[in-house]
């Protein structure tokens, strides 16, 4: 079934694997209908299913960066590489119920009714494990730090760069043969002797896995003081910096949970208890602030549990409704209606850019509040709060995103700006690069578009620039005295090619769609077989016309220097963002002092597009992603 190395023969199987416990299940169902009781192949299905539960709730709150980000050991963030690399840490989970099975299977003995508890078993399995599974763990992983067993086996262990629950899961076959070898011995040593109990197996065998991801978690959570008046502690329980030592150095503190056994091995690093007290005590102060801040909000229930704390494999995916997940949407509600009564903004997620911190924060607030008249000023308070809080953490830039930058709101950020004009922090919106982006999407040899959500901020900026390219454009909107304003905008020998329209049978010829507002089915009719459906509105809208494509929302792919990235941006792909994302950080590493708040200026549009080419930043899209001034071929392969 397996080979001692890093591949296991049921990753193929991907979710199937999970068949693998069919049998257990079926047996275990038998034995209750047949009023036998909760028979082993339950108790084997129950621990392996707190097993997993208990990894995944280790992982989810080394995920939750606004509880922890001050106590972190290690600074950089989970990439996509490792969470791929550890996309199956189950497996030993699996392993482990099949040789449990087998052994019950082959020694009948094993299988003999054990009592619920028994006090003396759980006395038995301690000293078992202090000198049985303590030293054996502790010489095998010497050995597995040799040349030859590391570059066979262990290498893969540690290849994981940032120490999480599923990197102790994580590792070959052999290694999780060995590692059962090391649980077994308190266990069936307690059984053998006649202390065994069913509560003393539950009892150890997830101490033995809450202890695997202390010592993986990346967040020191066991304060100094505790070593201080009880000295001896230190030798009976590593903590997670103790271990984040091995895995830097990977020369020292080998043991399994007891440095007792490193200091008795002369392996113990010198510097495991002062780096711990020093982690210790700095854990309440800000010890990382950010250079560049993406200020995001919920989009809405469903979308809320896309994120690393709740499942990091579903996160580094783009979102998409997974049944699986439907589950978790009345717990999202009840989350979201305590949000609205207390919560402030909070850290999601980070990553590093050239050496900069490029952090993601969150206003509590789900799409459909924005649009709740009585909502506007708590928003807006939320938003104001942040603001000042990237202002006095010394945050250079601050992008505002969606709908956090909402006209009706507070102008696209005027309203901060203009409330407190002596802010260090810049604040944009980052919609001169959406702008570019849309605009850079349209095929040189259009001659006339249909726009919608013509005379949003985006909107007005589109269509003043492609008026200037001669290029005619249907302006749908209700307000004639809001498009003559815009059209007075435009050059004068340009605003010929500026068209108001009211209805969408006006655009019923033209195959080049803009769209900045969301339309329905029906009135994607009116578009002619063979139109490209641009679009800037967010969510995107719904893929009607099979006659007819659709461009993605305006984004931009990361530079391909970007590390810690392990999270897709809502419906985003891997290493893609909103282009008012990557707007905000151009601004960042450009350095520009300015605020873009309100209106758009048209003549930055091609100075943005250009700068953010400049820095690494790339377009997203089905064509070949030429650029327009400087004719670049950009590679867009995906990952």
């Amino acid at each position: 079934m397996l080979t001692l190395s890093s591949a296991w023969r049921w990753e193929h199987l991907g979710s199937l694997k999970y068949l693998l416990f069919a049998p257990f299940l079926v047996k275990g169902l038998f034995s209750s209908l047949e009023d036998d009781g909760m028979d082993w192949c339950t108790h084997i299905l129950i621990i392996c299913a707190l097993r997993a539960t208990t990894y995944s709730f280790w992982t989810s709150y080394c995920n939750m960066y606004f509880l922890n980000r001050n106590r972190r050991i290690i600074q950089q963030g989970v990439d996509f590489k490792q969470i791929d690399k550890e996309w199956h840490w189950d497996n030993f989970i699996i392993l482990q119920g099949m040789i449990a099975s087998l052994g019950l299977y082959i020694f009948p003995v094993l299988r003999e009714l054990l009592p619920v508890w028994n006090t003396r078993g759980f006395i038995a399995i301690i000293i078992l494990h202090i000198l049985g599974s303590e030293p054996l763990y502790y010489w095998a992983h010497r050995c597995f730090h040799g040349d030859y067993l590391f570059s066979k086996y262990h290498s893969f262990h540690h290849s994981s760069p940032i120490p999480q629950p599923f990197t102790a899961a994580s590792a070959t076959s052999l290694e999780q043969l060995l590692l059962t070898a090391v649980m077994a011995i308190p266990i069936l040593g307690s059984i053998l002797i006649g202390y065994g109990s069913i509560s003393m197996i539950y009892v150890y065998v997830l101490s033995f896995d809450f202890l695997r991801c202390l010592g993986h978690c990346n967040v020191e959570l066991i304060p100094h003081q505790i070593f201080d008046i009880f000295p001896v502690f230190k030798y009976l329980l590593h903590t997670p910096t103790y271990h984040s030592i091995h895995h830097t150095e990977m020369d020292s503190n080998y043991c399994l949970f007891m440095p007792l056994y490193d200091a008795l091995g002369n392996t113990l690093n010198n510097k495991s208890w002062e780096l711990h007290r020093i982690m210790s005590i700095n854990s309440g102060k800000n010890k990382c602030v950010p250079n560049f801040v993406f200020l995001a909000h919920v989009v809405d229930i469903t979308s809320s549990t896309h994120v690393q704390f709740i499942f990091r494999s579903v996160a580094s995916m783009p979102y998409d409704t997974r049944v699986f997940m439907l589950p978790l949407w009345p717990v999202a509600f009840v989350v979201m209606l305590l949000m609205w009564a207390k919560s402030k903004v909070f850290l999601l997620s980070f990553y590093n850019l050239r050496g900069k911190l490029h952090q993601t924060w969150v206003v509590p607030r789900f799409g459909f509040q924005y649009f709740l008249p009585f909502a506007k000023r708590g928003i807006n308070k939320q938003i104001e709060d942040a603001i000042l809080r990237a202002d006095r953490l010394g945050v250079k830039v601050i992008s505002l995103a969606a709908l956090n930058k909402n006209e009706a709101l507070n102008g696209g950020g005027l309203l901060f700006v203009n409330k407190y004009p002596n802010l260090k922090v810049r604040v944009v919106h980052g919609n001169t690069l959406t702008a570019a982006v849309t605009l850079n999407e349209i095929n040189e040899d259009v001659a006339e578009v249909f726009l919608t959500g013509a005379t949003s901020k985006l909107g007005r900026a589109i269509a003043l620039y492609l008026c200037r390219r001669k290029i005619r454009v249907l302006m749908l909107t209700s307000s004639a005295d809001r498009f003559q304003k815009i059209q007075k905008e435009a050059p004068a020998d340009c605003q010929k090619y500026l068209v108001l329209v009211t209805k969408y049978q006006a655009a019923k010829h033209c195959k080049t769609w803009i769209v900045g507002k969301w339309i329905t089915a029906k009135e994607q009719n009116w578009a002619p077989p063979g139109t490209h459906f641009h679009q800037f509105v967010v969510p995107p809208i719904f893929t009607f016309r099979k006659d007819c494509t659709y461009g993605d929302l305006a984004a931009m792919r990361l530079p391909t220097d970007v590390e810690g990235l392990g999270c897709c941006e809502y419906t985003m792909d891997r290493g893609v963002v909103h282009a008012c994302h990557a707007g905000g950080a151009v601004h960042h590493l450009e350095g520009w002092t300015h605020h873009e708040v309100g209106a758009l200026q048209v003549d930055r549009i091609d100075i943005v597009w250009e700068a953010a080419l400049k820095h690494g930043f790339r377009p997203v899209s089905d064509k070949n992603n030429i650029s327009r001034k400087q004719n670049l071929n950009v590679n867009n392969n995906n990952i």
